[in-house]
């Protein structure tokens, strides 16, 4: 039996799910989200928890069983709570600032580069530390936008110049061997 499946989904106050079928939609104060799953799942609503089952124990349901959960769970969090990433930029002359709501990257490139945020996503930067805060409803999405800013500028090897997770461990190259 899967355990995170097993464990019902606790809804906080504020947060509204409705269930029709296999489509969920959760409603809260930050957001609302919507989700249609398999249909094999057993999704079902009672006094204030979510609960799923599957109907078999075949290897398919098990994996669905556990990935229903999760997702519901990400979704009653995201619109109650929200979710966040937090990114660094490293190196000589390399900032992040905020232009209105997009964030304007200049990262050793001749043109600075300008990410637009899509609905639903906020940037936040701290010119002081040179960190790149993400934040959104939606895990999925947060976690995509934070990717994409750090494929402008993926961390080097060498001296650890780019952009890169703030948990992120970079291995480090020694570089090139002096003439002995």
């Amino acid at each position: 039996m899967s355990r995170i499946g097993q464990l019902p989904v606790v809804l906080p106050s504020g947060v509204d799910v409705k269930i029709k079928g296999s489509h969920v939609h959760v409603k809260g104060p930050k957001g609302e989200l919507q989700h249609t799953f398999p249909a094999d799942m057993d999704i079902s609503l009672d006094d204030g928890e979510v609960t799923v089952k599957r109907p078999t124990d075949e290897p398919t349901h098990r994996a669905l069983h556990g990935m229903t959960r999760a997702l519901i769970n990400n979704m009653v969090v995201g619109v109650s709570t929200g979710f966040s990433k937090v990114l660094e930029v490293n190196g000589v002359g390399y900032r992040a600032e905020l232009s209105g709501k997009n964030l304007v990257l200049n990262v050793g490139f001749s043109h600075p580069v300008e990410v637009e945020p899509p609905e639903g996503i906020e940037f936040e930067v701290d010119e002081r530390t040179r960190q790149i805060t993400v934040k959104g409803y939606d895990k999925q999405a947060v976690g995509h936008i934070a990717a994409n800013i750090r494929k402008v500028r993926p961390p080097e090897p060498y001296k650890g110049k780019g952009i890169k997770y703030l948990d992120e461990r970079i291995r480090r190259k020694a570089g090139k061997a002096g003439k002995v």
